[in-house]
């Protein structure tokens, strides 16, 4: 039973990693497919991006990551994750 709650433990300290790379990856995507738009979704989006990017710097890599789908869904793109 110890070695189960170990590996778990393990388990769960190899995932906030790869959680955390996902972010700038969301985030570049919807920066890039909103560059060039001046509709009000896009506007939106840049807004929830660069809310997106602050929690990802404090290190909220899940609240981060939600709000980078919001902004995503606001300006009608299809995110690729890993």
């Amino acid at each position: 039973m110890k070695i189960l709650g170990i590996a778990l433990a393990l388990i769960g300290l190899a995932a906030g990693p790869v959680l955390a790379g996902q972010c700038p990856a969301l985030i570049k995507q919807i920066t890039d497919q909103t560059s060039n738009r001046l509709d009000t979704g896009a506007n939106a989006a840049r807004e929830l991006v660069r809310e997106a990017d602050a929690l990802h710097k404090a290190g909220k890599h899940a609240e981060s990551e939600a709000k980078a789908e919001a902004a995503a869904r606001e300006a009608r793109i299809n995110l690729i994750k890993k």
